[in-house]
């Protein structure tokens, strides 16, 4: 039988899970997405790179002497069987650790919070010097969202 200290607990406890839920989406959202360049950089590995490349901007209408696509391009045409193979090792390993903070996280377990504050924290030293080497926007909501996490998860680990 339920009690009214019982039903405010229970209300408690799902409104506090409600960030976990969002982490644990957004941990997922960022596994299916280095699965899929993972499983892209498979496919182009041993195929003509270049010539793809040069036929989606002409599909898609994109100007190669505009000065980012020209650069992208020319980074494109330098990319080895062997950096793609390093690519998706690293996508699928990254991939990994992201799916297992986010069931974790989904599924309410506490190591998983343990897990995603060491995991997440200690990326964070890296991707503050890739954004200080090349800032951009994008980037920046990454590291901030990060810190947000690790944040949250620390405060939330040290109320048990």
């Amino acid at each position: 039988m339920w009690t009214s200290a019982g039903k405010r607990r229970s209300r408690q406890a799902s409104r506090s899970a409600a960030p976990l839920v969002l982490i644990g989406i957004f941990k997922l959202f960022k596994a299916l997405l280095l699965i899929a360049v993972g499983i892209g950089a498979l496919r182009f590995l041993h195929k003509d790179l270049a010539g793809t490349v040069l036929h989606w901007t002409r599909v898609l209408r994109v100007d190669p002497d505009n000065r980012i696509v020209h650069g992208i391009l020319i980074r494109l045409f330098h990319v080895t069987p062997k950096q793609l193979m390093e690519l998706s090792l690293g996508t699928f390993l990254y991939a990994g650790l992201f799916a297992t903070e986010g069931i974790g996280l989904l599924l309410r377990r506490r190591w998983a919070e343990y897990f995603t504050i060491v995991a997440t924290g200690a990326l964070i030293p890296l991707e503050i010097f890739e954004l200080a080497l090349n800032f951009t926007l994008p980037k920046l909501a990454v590291v901030a969202v990060n810190v947000l996490i690790v944040w949250y998860l620390a405060e939330r680990v040290g109320s048990y």
